[in-house]
């Protein structure tokens, strides 16, 4: 078998995840090659990988005139490579795809009323206006597909809701050993940000700024938690925040407004509770759940949420959201509170810190459930679909008298 991948659009954060997991488990595959589409920073940071092809692809960075070369070039790119499958894993289709064609699709924003309504609250216009627009074409590539496939059940659920097209679930998967085999150490202003917070009840929230992973409901959360540890027989003890990210808009991926939150940071006089380590990389950010006590994830739109997974099987309990994703994801190894409620937040969390046995208990299910999560199981039902359409390929030109 031979499929092209098309991941011109993983930038950051899922997609990029996707990729960086996925393409080694291909190169590793008896009978499969892969010709990839991708970012020459992908390239670079996997190096040569056996059967794998990167195709050398240009396009504008820009996402409408990326989709417009898409549509026109990478078709004579699969004819010319000789792949049998195209997967496009950036949420958008071609429309005249030379071979059968399966769309990942992993972005909720495009079905998200409280993304469009969070946008109109803050202003943002532009950016609504935008993601409408890539809605219609998200929404038109699922028809355009030969078969989409989400990386859960409750996405999944909401694409054919949305589109009326019935959606395939592929779960994505998750790889312990790879997830923590750097033992290089971190740089050693991060590691010094870690160390300071030694003894206090230490908070990680896995992300890029952006405004669907709801910051502001976390960051309001964090006086309310430490108002109650003050006042608890837990004694003074300190509630830290790190994030994985600036609350700098130039310093993350996308056209979102950080400085809102750090403005909000400094009005609810929590600047010494909110540690901004800037961006990990990612073959080092095992280290950084290790050095924390909690996950926590208020994120309102979600499709998967990998570090829910990396969290769970570096041995955290979890608050999360309470979203049908998360449920799914996390099971019985999180504890869950309404999205937009720092106060149920707050509780949550307390309930966690004030009770041992609960906190063992949410550790024990966060081992267990991280094995559920394979990239194997995933790569094998993506490689037995492919085959399905292209058996169902076959099979119709025979019908025609195409082939012999």
């Amino acid at each position: 078998m031979h499929l092209f991948l098309n991941g011109l659009a993983a930038s950051a954060g899922g997609g990029l995840t996707y990729l960086r997991n996925v393409l080694p488990h291909l190169s590793s595959r008896p009978g499969v090659r892969t010709t990839v589409a991708a970012s020459a920073t992908l390239k670079r940071e996997l190096g040569e990988l056996p059967n794998i092809t990167w195709a050398e692809v240009k396009t504008n960075h820009g996402a409408a005139v990326r989709f417009c070369q898409e549509q026109f070039l990478l078709p004579r790119l699969i004819r010319r490579s000789g792949a049998n499958v195209l997967i496009s894993a950036g949420n958008f289709a071609l429309r005249n795809s030379p071979v059968p064609q399966i769309l990942l699709s992993g972005n909720s924003l495009y079905t998200s009323a409280d993304f469009y309504r969070d946008l109109r609250t803050r202003g943002d216009y532009h950016l609504w206006l935008d993601t409408r627009v890539k809605g219609v074409f998200a929404k038109r590539s699922v028809h355009w597909a030969d078969c989409t496939v989400a990386p859960s059940r409750a996405f999944a659920e909401e694409l054919r809701r949305w589109t009326g097209v019935p959606v395939l679930s592929i779960r994505h998967g998750f790889n312990r050993n790879t997830f923590c085999e750097d033992a290089s150490a971190l740089l050693a202003e991060t590691q010094q940000k870690l160390d300071s917070a030694k003894g206090a009840l230490r908070l990680l929230f896995v992300s890029h700024y952006n405004y669907y992973r709801n910051f502001e409901t976390l960051l309001r959360a964090i006086p309310l938690i430490q108002a109650r540890l003050n006042k608890t027989g837990l004694g003074k003890r300190r509630v830290v925040l790190f994030l994985t990210c600036k609350l700098r808009s130039q310093a993350n991926p996308g056209s979102y407004r950080a400085e809102p939150a750090a403005a909000l940071v400094q009005q609810l006089g929590i600047a010494d509770h909110v540690v901004e380590l800037g961006a990990i990389p990612y073959r080092l950010l095992h280290h950084v759940y290790h050095a924390c006590d909690t996950y926590v994830t208020p994120a309102y739109a979600e499709t998967f949420a990998h570090p829910l997974v990396e969290a769970m099987a570096s041995g955290m309990p979890l608050v999360a959201a309470e979203l049908p994703v998360h449920r799914e994801v996390c099971g019985d190894a999180a504890l869950y509170f309404q999205r937009f409620s720092p106060q149920e937040l707050a509780e949550q969390v307390l309930r966690l810190e004030a009770s041992p046995d609960l906190r063992k208990a949410l550790v024990e299910h966060s081992r267990a459930r991280s094995h559920d999560f394979s990239w194997e199981k995933h790569i094998e039902e993506m490689l037995c679909l492919a085959a399905s359409l292209t058996q169902t390929l076959a099979t119709f030109q025979r019908s025609l008298g195409l082939t012999a």
